[in-house]
């Protein structure tokens, strides 16, 4: 059986002529959580949009199980799951809806209670609402449940735990170890440190 990992390799991205990282090298296996960390500016968000394919490095190379993710990309997309900055959600849909969607598009659909899925978010008793009449927490709560509807084995995440308070942002972590502990990978953009046992840091100096 195939051991799934994410391998960087001598990575380079330049913006406005300026140099955000240059031989960025690492590597993510099964099990494992990747914590980014930088000041503002030292290409944090561009390095997670280069490892989604997004956009391409200067130089270098992102390899999904040792195969070029731009030679693969559909199979690659499949296996991850993405939330940047903007959540990525329907307003105008229910929580429950935009779960349905969520997993109906997913090349790796799990069978889940959705009622369950916001109760372990913290959505109970808001399933049946616009989602734009929720608050910016609440918003970010459902973009996160949307992870858990399908089985996409690579998180990259870019500030999860905005807008969350101190017990969201437990429960998120607790998503994450869990998420690790099935044999999944997370990379992930944040301020805050990250109190999880399968994490790692890898600092960008800009």
């Amino acid at each position: 059986m195939i051991q799934e990992h994410l391998a960087v390799k001598h990575l380079q991205c330049i913006r406005d002529d300026r140099v955000l990282f240059d031989d960025l090298n690492f590597k993510l296996s099964q099990g494992q959580l990747l914590q980014i960390e930088g000041h503002n500016g030292s290409g944090k968000t561009s390095l997670l949009r280069i490892l989604c394919g997004l956009t391409l490095a200067t130089e270098g190379t992102v390899y999904w199980n040792d195969e070029d993710i731009q030679d693969i990309g559909a199979h690659y997309w499949a296996n991850l799951g993405y939330i940047g900055h903007t959540n990525g959600i329907k307003a105008d849909l229910t929580p429950l809806e935009n779960l349905a969607m969520a997993q109906a598009l997913s090349a790796f659909p799990l069978s889940v209670d959705f009622d369950d899925i916001l109760d372990r978010v913290g959505l109970y008793g808001f399933e049946d609402v616009p989602t734009r009449t929720l608050s910016a927490g609440q918003q970010r709560r459902v973009a996160l449940a949307r992870l858990l509807v399908s089985d996409a084995h690579l998180w990259i995440l870019d500030e999860p735990f905005t807008a969350l308070d101190k017990a969201a942002i437990r429960m998120i972590e607790a998503l994450l170890d869990e998420h690790a502990k099935k044999g999944g990978m997370a990379i992930l953009t944040s301020h805050h440190t990250v109190k999880c046992i399968h994490a790692r840091i890898l600092k960008l100096s800009g």
